[in-house]
């Protein structure tokens, strides 16, 4: 399928890309090879398969999400360069 010059430059236009004359030329043949492709795919006879999203058959590994006590504050800010009696005390980066 070949891509018009005029489709190019909308592409590139929507990209917000500059393109020269050249690239113009080399992403033009490109895009039509690309498409050409995806024609050559559409040939193929998929009825009766299940669409995926990923070629392999993945599952999220996991453990129980089991509630537990956490550290105890004082121990968190013994740690920490600069603290108030609750909290974490930080440069300010806004002004």
């Amino acid at each position: 399928m070949k891509i018009s010059k005029e489709e190019i430059e909308h592409i590139a236009v929507l990209a917000r890309l500059s393109l020269s004359g050249e690239e113009k030329e080399l992403f033009g043949s490109q895009l039509s090879s690309i498409l050409d492709y995806m024609e050559k795919l559409n040939e193929l006879d998929t009825k009766g398969i299940e669409p995926t999203s990923h070629v392999l058959s993945l599952s999220n590994v996991m453990r129980d999400d089991i509630p537990r006590p956490s550290i105890p504050k004082e121990d968190v800010l013994m740690n920490a360069p600069d603290h108030t009696e609750k909290f974490f005390r930080v440069p300010k980066i806004i002004e």
